[in-house]
């Protein structure tokens, strides 16, 4: 499959971008964005988007099979892509859309026209930012895929910023819009340099009415600090999670679910994400004791590298597994009532650490995961404080009479999502990201009183 050159992404490697040509691009988008985009209905994207996602998730859809061909390039094994990709795809339902829409403004065509407002005589309408810039992580695709597709939603015009060795999927997926809409696709530019290239981003940013940024925190104060000052900017930053399994549901066969869903969550994207687990917490006095659990993750880890392979990741990646390795060789071998760990033979491809310390430990990622025992959900809490500003997603599995008020105790702890063990890296499209409204936090609203005719 040959791409053609629709994006700058998509220049050979020795091409080189200057300002003018950022500038450029983006005043042409800009332009097309009024020809084509702007005047669109919510029904027709939202139409575009979901036939698209069904069509992704076919096997012989030639941009699905392109990507899984690469999916070295792309930074997972082909298992790993496949599945991130259906999970992600299928939530880009006509249904899911229009819930997410009512969820973020009330009403699915509050960007088509004026809605009534639910008090007499007043109205309102709201509008989405008429350039938008993107600037994408690279650890995973779905933020990036998700930005897009904001974007198009709020009618905006955009430009997607890449890392140097991430742009192979967010460019499959605009040549997928541009193949079954090019005046959308030409809405849409994707590009590619390495950070810190102050002219091309001055450039972009000049022209830019709102910008998205996820990454480092560091990252984002860099931009952040960049931005004319009407500019509105939406930064996703560092964060973490980890998961709480009760004892009431470590008992027989139930035992051996929870402990393949907390599987799902670890080969995800292969932990990368900020979604993903760093710490199980297993409450201790179940059927199923919290080392024991830590011992039936580590088989279930073996089996998953048997099917579904973590894959090849840096040298340094490597060198920071093996040296944390190193450590808890030493600390079981001192303390082995308390330190425990497993982990493959002959590679770095998974790592499991019991631990009864249960202070929150930051993960090697890369399928390495931390197994901590505590009491009940307090000392939970307590163990985790020291990343609580800092929290994404917290995973459990909890009896149902007990998760509301779990829920309830997690949010006001401050974490923005609580899911079942299983579902941590696949957020649904309603998700409010960091606690904020994805769309909501890019539109201008307008409010206007209607007089009683007098």
């Amino acid at each position: 499959m040959n791409l053609p050159n629709y994006f700058l992404a998509d220049l050979p490697p020795e091409a080189a971008l200057s300002p003018s040509m950022i500038t450029e691009a983006c005043q042409t988008l800009k332009r097309n964005r009024e020809r084509y985009l702007a005047s669109r209905s919510t029904y027709s994207i939202v139409a575009l988007l979901a036939d698209l996602a069904e069509n992704w998730q076919q096997p012989e859809f030639s941009f699905r099979r392109f990507a899984l061909e690469n999916a070295r390039a792309v930074g997972f094994t082909r298992p790993t892509l496949a599945r991130g990709l259906d999970q992600f795809f299928k939530q880009l339902t006509r249904e899911n859309f229009h819930a997410w829409l009512v969820q973020e403004f009330g009403d699915a065509k509050r960007l088509d026209a004026p809605s009534p407002d639910g008090q007499a005589n007043r109205w309102s309408m709201a509008r989405g930012p008429e350039f938008l810039v993107h600037i994408a992580a690279g650890n995973i695709p779905n933020p990036t895929l998700t930005a897009i597709i904001t974007g198009l939603l709020t009618r905006s015009a955009q430009f997607v910023k890449c890392g140097s060795d991430s742009t192979l999927l967010p460019r499959l997926f605009a040549h997928s819009i541009y193949d079954a809409d090019p005046k959308l696709g030409a809405c849409l530019e994707i590009a590619s340099w390495r950070g810190g290239n102050d002219a091309l981003e001055s450039a972009l940013f000049a022209e830019a009415d709102a910008v998205t940024a996820t990454g480092s925190d560091e990252t984002l104060d860099a931009v952040r600090k960049r931005l004319p000052l009407p500019t509105r900017f939406a930064g996703y930053g560092h964060r973490v999670s980890f998961s709480f399994i009760a004892h009431e549901v470590l008992h027989g066969s139930r035992a051996k679910k929870i402990v393949a869903a907390a599987a799902d969550d670890i080969v995800a994207w292969n932990q990368l994400g900020c979604l993903s687990p760093h710490v199980i917490y297993v409450q201790s006095g179940g059927e199923t004791s919290p080392d024991h659990f830590a011992q039936l993750l580590a088989e279930e880890l073996e089996r998953r590298e048997a099917s579904e392979p973590r894959g090849e990741i840096s040298p340094e990646e490597s060198a920071a597994i093996a040296s944390r390795r190193g450590l808890y060789d030493v600390r079981a071998a001192h303390s082995p009532e308390t330190t425990r760990h497993w982990r493959s033979q002959d590679s770095t491809a998974w790592t499991v650490v019991y631990e009864a310390d249960p202070l929150f430990q930051l993960s090697c990622l890369n399928r390495f995961v931390y197994v901590k025992p505590v009491p009940d959900l307090g000392a939970m809490l307590v163990g985790a404080d020291a990343v609580r500003r800092h929290v994404s997603t917290v995973g459990t599995a909890v009896s149902p009479d007990s998760f509301q008020e779990t829920a309830a105790t997690l949010a006001r702890w401050g974490a923005t999502r609580v899911c079942p063990v299983g579902q941590m890296q696949n957020p649904p499209l309603l998700w409010r990201h960091d606690g904020r409204p994805a769309l909501g936090d890019l539109v201008t609203w307008t409010d206007w009183e209607m007089g009683d005719g007098r």
